[in-house]
């Protein structure tokens, strides 16, 4: 598996628009992109520093994963994604060397990404994700 970037470090917001305002104003990044995940029941805002993007995630459906991650865990960074060259191979590798998959297969994710998440429970607590353009 070879690792190419940290493509993406995503962060539980409660509010989306609250959240914008601090990157751009107390920060100064500016918002590229705002978009709806329907099956992941989330709405991101995508911000770019040098080469790593931040993800602000909001719970669309308090039922959802960010939603019940807010709910138990409060605000805060969510996941840790990196891209891959190859996401089935990279996901194929990883379970090999007994890594429990929360996605046995690539989805879909925001930006047109195929995504899939490795559980924090193999990973030191860490949600991480692997991506690929």
């Amino acid at each position: 598996m070879e690792l190419t970037h940290i493509e993406h470090i995503g962060i539980a917001v409660s509010n989306l628009e609250a959240s914008i305002k601090f990157y751009e104003e107390a920060l100064g990044l500016k918002c590229y992109a705002i978009e709806e995940v329907k099956d992941q029941k989330v709405r991101t805002a995508f911000f770019k520093v040098g080469q790593t993007k931040i993800e602000l995630l909001e719970s669309t459906d308090p039922e959802g994963p960010v939603g019940k991650f807010i709910e138990k865990k409060g605000e805060g960074i969510h996941h840790l994604a990196f891209a891959v060259k190859n996401l089935p191979e990279a996901l194929k590798s990883v379970e090999g060397k007994g890594v429990r998959l929360i996605d046995q297969q690539p989805r879909k994710g925001a930006e047109g990404l195929n995504i899939a998440f490795l559980h924090p429970k193999s990973t030191n607590g860490v949600l991480t994700e692997l991506c690929e353009e």
